[in-house]
């Protein structure tokens, strides 16, 4: 092969590299969002549905993905393999992430707060730094991935993963910053006598 011959791929593999695009073409950027993002598996079962000639197996996949930052989403999803369930649900709890406001000084709630979902229902209280994340299983990845390290909770209905799940992002969904309660009443921040949760010993 020649010389000429290399130059002539070279140039060409030069103008499908994003480096060399042409003028006003947008630049390629990776998406830092997704590299930060956390994302857990809960629960990952095996389903069964009985049909003439036996039984037909699936998967489903309860998985949290949370951004650190105050932002968390949960799904479930069901295929016939592991991997593919769990896509589907990282997929689809991407999509539906729920925001709230996080205080950044304790990295905590701002306010007590209690949320339901089926026969589950979670009561969640703020917590001074140092006190860690006191959670079970399903409601600890919720919080660690939406970025909370200090707070407290208590399950107070029932113990399926799913139901737990969903009764803290509910909770998470109804949590207000002291502005937007200032807004309801129509008062400045401090005519609403609404404080930031103090530390605990």
């Amino acid at each position: 092969m020649s010389d000429k011959t290399l130059n002539q791929n070279d140039r060409s593999s030069r103008k499908n590299s994003p480096r060399f695009a042409p003028k006003g073409a947008p630049a390629f950027t990776p998406d830092l969002n997704i590299a930060a993002e956390k994302t857990t598996v809960v629960n990952l079962a095996r389903t069964a549905k009985v049909v003439k000639g036996g039984k037909r197996f699936s998967f489903r996949a309860l998985v949290v993905v949370g951004d650190s930052r105050g932002g968390v989403g949960v799904s479930i999803g069901k295929a016939n393999q592991v991997q593919l369930a769990i896509q589907k649900a990282t997929t689809h709890a991407r999509k539906h992430m729920v925001h709230f406001p996080l205080v950044e000084d304790a990295n905590t709630i701002p306010h007590e707060i209690i949320g339901a979902a089926g026969a589950g229902k979670v009561w969640m209280k703020p917590a001074g730094p140092g006190t860690g994340v006191i959670a079970g299983a399903g409601v600890r990845a919720v919080l660690e991935a939406a970025g909370i390290h200090n707070i407290l909770t208590k399950s107070l209905g029932s113990s399926n993963p799913c139901n737990m799940v969903y009764a803290t992002i509910e909770a998470l969904r109804q949590l207000k910053s002291k502005e937007e309660v200032a807004k309801l009443r129509s008062k400045t921040t401090a005519q609403t006598g609404v404080t930031q949760p103090a530390p605990q010993a």
